[in-house]
């Protein structure tokens, strides 16, 4: 392969509960070599896989560390933006992880840290669908729904954390329980578990006899693709469940819209790119219609381009500009 220019070339790393990819891009955003590989939660040595799939990813590109400018993460979790430390990560087991003292002492490359939902966000800013954008939100639906806001080209934090906790938005005072303590957040009625759920009870009632036949009643055999083609074959209760949690995500986006003013919102996740029209025509309608009437039409509501490549296309767009990160202009 005809190598690229030195030093103009950045790697970014999406670390999940149950995956690791790596991708090597250049300044546009052009993908150069690209790996994935699951971590199986927090048996074995997730930092050693991390390490070993960047090894690999420079090996498939022909390069080494030494021909790139820096090493951008996008890691899930609470962090300490400013020191480069994962405060907290239950699905890989760490706690105060120095994790880019770590990688810099590897690599010798500058590392920086974002949360893994504003490095998604991110990339979809520069190269996926708010290139742009003025003021674009991100909200991405999958086990729980995560949020991110880019304003004139910079993420919004807070003083040494992310912030944008999209899917705790309140939404039902007295709705159900969430996994953050409290009640009635919006991952209760929208995520793709609170959804699961909702579709695996309406089996149980024998309304959904389509998705019985593809998938019983196991909730963890209700992905996203079964839950499209259940509707696609006919079974309107599915149907009107994610309708309903899709009118859900548009109300909270209607109180996003009134306190940021976005021109564009980006939905992505694995059911908004499975069910692209129903859940955007749902919640554009339910967002348009909530809003004050002087936003209404000052904004769009659009699907992500990028799908599971937006982390790690994000993470390495920020190590290229790390001024996008930091707390203060």
């Amino acid at each position: 392969m005809v190598k690229r220019k030195k030093n103009k070339l950045w790697l970014g790393v999406d670390l999940g509960g149950t995956k690791v990819q790596v991708a090597i891009v250049d300044g546009d955003g052009m993908s150069i070599a690209t790996r994935r590989r699951k971590t199986h939660g927090k048996s074995g040595d997730v930092l050693s896989l991390i390490l070993d799939t960047i090894r690999e990813t420079l090996v498939d590109a022909d390069l080494t560390a030494a021909d790139l400018a820096g090493i951008g993460f996008g890691v899930p979790g609470p962090l300490n933006l400013d020191k480069g430390v994962i405060l907290e990560s239950p699905n890989l087991g760490w706690r105060n992880l120095p994790l880019r003292k770590r990688i810099e002492a590897v690599f010798r490359k500058p590392v920086v840290l974002a949360n893994d939902v504003d490095a998604g966000g991110y990339g979809e800013y520069r190269f996926g669908a708010a290139q742009g954008a003025r003021c674009m939100l991100a909200v991405f639906v999958g086990t729980g729904i995560g949020g991110a806001c880019i304003y004139e080209g910079r993420l919004m934090r807070g003083k040494t954390s992310s912030c944008m906790e999209f899917g705790h938005m309140k939404i039902d005072r007295n709705g159900r329980r969430c996994g953050c303590g409290r009640r009635g957040c919006l991952e209760t009625s929208a995520s793709r578990l609170a959804i699961a759920t909702d579709c695996a009870a309406a089996v149980f009632r024998g309304e959904a006899p389509r998705l019985l036949a593809l998938a019983g009643t196991d909730v963890a055999a209700l992905r996203s693709g079964v839950i499209a083609q259940a509707i696609q074959e006919g079974d309107r209760v599915i149907e009107e469940i994610v309708r309903t949690a899709a009118q859900a995500i548009g109300l909270a986006v209607s109180n996003a819209v009134q306190l940021l003013a976005p021109d564009i919102v980006v939905l992505g996740g694995g059911l908004v790119e499975a069910l692209p029209k129903l859940i955007l025509l749902e919640a554009t309608r339910v967002a348009q219609a909530e809003v004050m009437s002087t936003f209404r039409g000052t904004f769009k509501l659009v699907s992500a381009k990028l799908g599971d490549q937006a982390g790690a296309l994000g993470a390495a767009a920020l190590a290229a500009s790390p001024e996008a990160l930091q707390g203060k202009p």
